[in-house]
């Protein structure tokens, strides 16, 4: 059932949080519903039930609908764009997760598509569909990173799995370190590692636009450089390579990370793909960046602390 938008007082007034589209079309029209049916995949709204198919109410969204809803028409179907506050037996967060398991699905099919013998000829293809994928994630699959740090690390070239350029420490210090949204595996280690072992005064930022931290050090992000997966090492690898940060306790820690990371099963250990889930559980929960950070950090600096 469906909550119908109803009338309040304006200082009462709510923004509709879905946008439902109802529409039939006659039998002969077969080729046109698959065009619908394409456009609508490509939208990445959800089959709603027997209902029609939904999406967040945000104004793109609104005139795709509108848009469908018209050539709908034309073809002598019928259609109708509805806004909803809410579905009364799904919660928005049910609903949200329904999104965000969707666009999981897709980043899947990259992320195998990356591991076969042809994906560096397919790669441009591959990076054109990750930004489709991407600007329909609307709630922010945490599979988008590891599809984005995979891409990122096939785009460097081979030599550079031979760096080993020993930065000075000194340049570092009291900086702001900037990465993505909803820190994952790779991410909140690489961020202990630069407060325990580089920066101990670093401060983070979030953003997806490195240019929003005049300054920053960029750590993890998508092809803007600064430090990040080098060849088959994650992040976390190439900071203990670019700062000379050797001890047996991260050579352990650094194996760990990678296998979670890239799950390439390179060093045959699994400690960090519970680690990992944590991490995406929480951030499903809306847990902040910070707090999320925060939580990571510590996860691995038990973690670290353990290894004998």
């Amino acid at each position: 059932m469906y909550v119908t938008r109803q009338m309040k007082p304006k200082a009462a007034i709510q923004r509709p949080e879905w946008l439902l589209l109802l529409f039939t079309l006659p039998a002969s029209q077969a080729s046109k519903r698959v065009e619908i049916w394409r456009k609508l995949k490509r939208y990445g709204a959800l089959s709603f039930r027997s209902s029609g198919y939904l999406l967040p109410d945000i104004p793109a969204n609104h005139e795709r609908f509108e848009w469908l809803a018209a050539a709908i028409r034309k073809y002598k179907g019928e259609a109708s764009v509805a806004e909803l506050f809410s579905v009364d037996d799904l919660p928005t967060t049910e609903l949200r997760q329904l999104f965000v398991e969707a666009r999981s699905k897709d980043y899947e099919v990259l992320l195998r598509e990356l591991k076969r013998k042809d994906a560096t000829s397919n790669l441009a293809r591959i990076r054109r569909r990750l930004q489709e994928i991407a600007e329909i994630d609307f709630f922010g699959s945490p599979l988008r990173a590891r599809v984005e740090t995979a891409v990122a690390a096939m785009e460097l070239p081979h030599s550079s799995q031979k760096r080993n350029l020993v930065k000075g420490k000194q340049e570092y210090r009291g900086r702001i370190w900037v990465t993505r949204p909803r820190p994952g595996i790779d991410r909140v280690s690489s961020a202990w590692l630069i407060r325990n072992h580089i920066d101990p005064d670093a401060k983070f930022a979030f953003t997806n636009n490195v240019r929003d931290v005049p300054n920053g050090v960029p750590f993890d992000m998508f092809n803007v450089g600064g430090f990040t997966h080098q060849g088959e090492n994650c992040t976390f690898e190439t900071l203990c390579n670019e700062f000379g940060v050797v001890d047996k306790k991260l050579k352990v820690v650094s194996e760990i990370i990678h296998d979670a990371d890239l799950n390439d099963d390179k060093y045959g250990r699994s400690e960090g793909i519970g680690l990992d889930r944590v991490l995406t559980g929480w951030a499903k929960q809306g847990v902040g960046d910070e707090e999320l950070l925060r939580r990571g950090m510590e996860l691995i600096g038990g973690l670290y602390r353990d290894i004998s």
